[in-house]
């Protein structure tokens, strides 16, 4: 994934410090600072990038914005949440940069070429099992009375969410929370094209259950219904894409009545209806 990164970006970077600089360090593409400094920017650069289109394109598609009126709903809580964000996010490319430039340099077990086609399918499952499980430990963890307070809380001030929520963290979590998806290409082999899918996929994923889109009640999958429960009781739902560490863990709490009320398509459904009866009145 570095490589890929490094690779797509040198002609920027390329001209970038011909303005400034001829000496080798910043102009040739081997450098070890030349490469960190890359690496960062690009961390950084797009991580913004893809969370500001991501969470964008949420919150005027999808997203229900009459629940800004919500009386939980903090002042300017948006703006404050894509602040808090975009300053996290400079701050967690720096300490997400090794795992990278290691990459790089070949200790992780990232490979480009696919032998067999029941590789994909078992590590896309594979990854997911890892990560689901130590993510869950992890942000359990981040409760605990002695790091919750200045680590995690930040995090809790969204009672209720928006698409722009998902990254409003101290940059510490949203990086103790991204190690299982570094660690699993350290410790298994994965088909880099996937690697990098599946990370594009977590920063979604990660925005789709801060949006109050009640698109599933699934008793497996852990879906927005759930985590705006973990945001609202904070001791229930740790999980980031199953039940099943909530369940062996004793924190697993299902969705009530009123999110069985909120589902999406039902809500659709129901303006629709709402939408034909009305036209209908005005006909007769």
């Amino acid at each position: 994934m570095a490589d890929f990164l490094l690779n797509y970006t040198n002609p920027v970077f390329d001209s970038a410090f011909d303005l400034f600089t001829d000496s080798p360090v910043w102009t040739v593409h081997d450098s070890t600072p030349r490469i960190l400094v890359q690496l960062w920017v690009c961390l950084t650069v797009l991580g913004a990038f893809q969370y500001l289109l991501g969470a964008t394109l949420n919150f005027y598609f999808l997203f229900d914005r009459e629940t800004l009126k919500h009386p939980k709903m903090l002042p300017n809580q948006v703006a404050r949440e894509i602040y808090l964000s975009l300053e996290s996010l400079p701050w967690t490319a720096t300490v997400t940069v090794p795992w990278f430039y290691f990459e790089l340099v070949g200790y992780s077990k990232l490979y480009d070429t696919i032998e067999t086609w029941w590789e994909v399918p078992l590590q896309i499952v594979t990854f997911f099992l890892f990560t689901d499980c130590l993510v869950y430990w992890i942000h359990r963890g981040f409760h605990h009375p002695s790091v919750y307070g200045w680590l995690h809380k930040p995090h809790h001030l969204w009672k209720v969410c928006t698409p722009y929520s998902a990254l409003a963290f101290h940059w510490l979590d949203g990086y103790g929370q991204s190690i299982p998806y570094h660690l699993y290409v350290y410790m298994f082999p994965m088909y880099k094209p996937l690697y990098i899918c599946a990370f594009i996929f977590v920063q979604f994923w990660t925005i789709s259950i801060h949006d109050g889109v009640y698109i599933s009640n699934d008793e497996i999958l852990l879906s927005c219904a759930h985590h705006t429960i973990h945001h609202l009781e904070f001791n229930y739902n740790y999980g980031q894409y199953t039940t099943l560490w909530d369940r062996i863990g004793g924190s697993y709490k299902k969705p009530v009545e009123q999110y069985e009320k909120e589902m999406f398509f039902d809500k659709i459904k129901k303006r629709k209806e709402l939408e034909a009866s009305g036209e209908k009145s005005k006909s007769d």
